[in-house]
C-alpha cells in the first residue's frame, strides 16, 4: 500500500519543479481559450503545468492513475489517483495577480489521502497527508478556533455561468450581514489552504470539480477542520462547505436557509 507521506513529499518535489516557470509567466500569458463560459480561461501555461506535472509523476511512479483539469486521465493500477490542478484561478495568473495556484491532491484506494497547495507567487507551500497533519513551508498549521459566526472572515467564488452568479450574489446579500466579511480570492485551492492555516475562518462554494478541492480537503481535515456538503457529507464538488468544527453548524444553518447549495 502506498505511504501518504511518500506521496505528499514527491508532490512537493513536482510542484518545486513547476513553480518558478509559473511565476515568471503569471501576467504575461494571454487566454487562448475557453471551457464552460466566455470567462472559464485557458493559457498555453496550464497545458505546459499539467504536462510537466503529469510526467513527473509517472516518471516517479508509472502505475498510478492520473485526473487532471486540462484533459488528462489515465487508468493507474497501483491504487493511488493524482487529481491535479495545473493553475487553479487561472483568471489571477492571466492577470499576474496573486491567488493562483498548482494543486496536486492524491487518492489512495479511493480515499483522500494528500493534499499539496503551492502559491507560486508568494512561495508559500501547503502540505498533508493522512494521519501527519498539514503544514505551511514545513510548520504545523490548524483551523481557527472561531465559533461566533458574526465574526467569522469567510471566503467564497462564483460560478462562470451568468445565471449562477446573479444567483450567488442574491444569496451572498443576506449573507453578509451576518459575518465579519466576505473575501473572494479567485481560486478554490488557495482559499481551503488558507482555512487550513486559520487565514481564513470558513469557505463556502458551488459548482467546483474534483480538481478544484482533492488537495485542499486533505489540507482541510489534517488541519482539524471540517470539510464536505452542507450536510457534512464527503464532496466531489457540487458544494463545498469548509470550517473549523464550533463554526461549521451555524455558518451551514445559515447557508441552507439562504439555498446558497442550489445557487
Amino acid at each position: 500500500m502506498a505511504d501518504p507521506t511518500t506521496l505528499r513529499d514527491l508532490a512537493l518535489e513536482v510542484t518545486r519543479a513547476v513553480a518558478p516557470q509559473l511565476r515568471q509567466l503569471a501576467g504575461r500569458t494571454p487566454a487562448e481559450d475557453t471551457k464552460s463560459s466566455a470567462t472559464d480561461l485557458v493559457t498555453a501555461a496550464d497545458r505546459w503545468s499539467e504536462s510537466q506535472i503529469v510526467s513527473r509523476l509517472l516518471d516517479a511512479r508509472p502505475e498510478d492513475g492520473i485526473l487532471a483539469e486540462e484533459e488528462t486521465s489515465l487508468e493507474g493500477t497501483s491504487g493511488v489517483l493524482w487529481i491535479i490542478d495545473p493553475i487553479d484561478a487561472t483568471t489571477n495568473f492571466v492577470y499576474g495577480l496573486a491567488g493562483y495556484s498548482i494543486s496536486i491532491g492524491a487518492e489512495i484506494d479511493g480515499e483522500p489521502a494528500v493534499g499539496v497547495i503551492v502559491d507560486p507567487a508568494n512561495g508559500d507551500e501547503f502540505a498533508a497527508a493522512l494521519g501527519a497533519g498539514a503544514t505551511c513551508n514545513g510548520d504545523p498549521i490548524r483551523v481557527s478556533d472561531q465559533v461566533d459566526l458574526s465574526q467569522a472572515l469567510v471566503a467564497t467564488g462564483f460560478g462562470y455561468q451568468p445565471d449562477r452568479r446573479r444567483n450567488q450574489a442574491i444569496g451572498l446579500v443576506e449573507v453578509l450581514p451576518r459575518i465579519r466579511d466576505i473575501r473572494r480570492g479567485g481560486g478554490a485551492a488557495m482559499d481551503l489552504a488558507n482555512v487550513a492555516a486559520g487565514r481564513l475562518d470558513a469557505y463556502y462554494e458551488r459548482g467546483l470539480k474534483p480538481w478544484d478541492i482533492a488537495a485542499g480537503t486533505v489540507l482541510v481535515s489534517e488541519a482539524g477542520g471540517a470539510i464536505g456538503d452542507l450536510d457534512g457529507n464527503p464532496t466531489d464538488g457540487d458544494f463545498v462547505l469548509a470550517a473549523p468544527p464550533g463554526l461549521r453548524d451555524a455558518l451551514a444553518e445559515l447557508l441552507r436557509s439562504v439555498e446558497a447549495d442550489r445557487a
